[in-house]
């Protein structure tokens, strides 16, 4: 399964931070999200200093489309591609209730809210045209015709999402990611790390973001 929660239900830490019901977990990092997404998802694929025209990021686990924001505001021109994998799309008004913890990402993120408004999988925001793939991630990605250049590994946490991080799907992202391509997600754990090694990506523990000791990188191989 991947990200969000249409019809499950939130509850909103704070007030300003949605955590799932269904997993019991945030949809964000409780330690500023935003500056996670850049460690953690840009910084662990050398973006921006690896994008062109025509890069292809995928991602499992779409949320509250912080780490597209993010990459909109680290991507001014590019002309880029973006596909995330979610089985249970928020709605508008939920994402655009987490995001308002995000000033910098809420002030860029009406096209996309505006696109889900209307039911709308496939949009432009910037130079990014990005597609959502409803559906749970085990069956969407198999049938999935295109390779990533980089993958946003952030689905729910390993102990609370397990399906997300099996070893059968991390072998589909290996198989859909380009020559050279490369990965990044927060979670350090061992079978997560084993399983992408065994996808064929030569893996890498990086030190993690806040409080987090550990997240992992890879490269395929």
């Amino acid at each position: 399964m991947t990200g969000g929660e249409q019809g499950q239900g939130l509850d909103w830490r704070d007030g300003v931070i949605p955590v799932s019901r269904r997993f019991d977990d945030p949809y964000f990092s409780l330690n500023d999200g935003l500056s996670e997404t850049r460690h953690v998802f840009l910084a662990g694929n050398d973006l921006p200093a690896r994008l062109g025209p025509g890069f292809h990021i995928a991602e499992l686990g779409f949320g509250t489309g912080l780490n597209l924001l993010a990459l909109h505001l680290a991507n001014p021109a590019l002309a880029l591609r973006f596909t995330s994998f979610e089985a249970f799309p928020l709605t508008a008004p939920e994402m655009a209730r987490a995001l308002d913890h995000f000033p910098q990402a809420r002030a860029v993120a009406e096209p996309m809210l505006d696109a889900f408004e209307a039911g709308q999988s496939s949009f432009e925001i910037g130079s990014i045209k990005a597609e959502i793939i409803i559906g749970d991630a085990r069956q969407t990605l198999p049938a999935w015709q295109g390779r990533a250049d980089a993958w946003f590994l952030d689905g729910f946490s390993p102990a609370k999402n397990p399906e997300m991080w099996a070893e059968d799907l991390m072998a589909e992202v290996g198989r859909h990611t380009a020559p050279g391509g490369s990965f990044a997600t927060y979670t350090a754990a061992g079978h997560v790390r084993r399983a992408l090694a065994s996808a064929g990506f030569r893996v890498e523990r990086r030190p993690g973001h806040g409080r987090k000791r550990h997240m992992t990188i890879g490269c395929l191989e």
